[in-house]
């Protein structure tokens, strides 16, 4: 079973490291639901594109607004 190190750091297993597809100096993204479940997904190049296209931006609304309304 891993171990978490002094410094945060956690060795995923070989086997699931294969089942997902997970090699030496791939990059990896780290989640955390509502019930401390981690999730651990690998980053794949090109993944998101297109993923906001139809997305319309509402120029009345600054950066600034947008952001503090996300964290409210």
């Amino acid at each position: 079973m891993p171990k978490v190190t002094s410094k945060r750091q956690i060795t995923l297993p070989i086997d699931q490291c294969v089942i997902a597809q997970i090699h030496t100096g791939d990059e990896v993204d780290s989640f955390v639901d509502r019930q401390g479940v981690i999730s651990i997904v690998k980053k794949t190049k090109g993944a998101a594109s297109g993923f906001l296209k139809n997305i319309t931006i509402n120029k009345s609304v600054s950066d600034d607004e947008s952001l503090q309304s996300a964290l409210d």
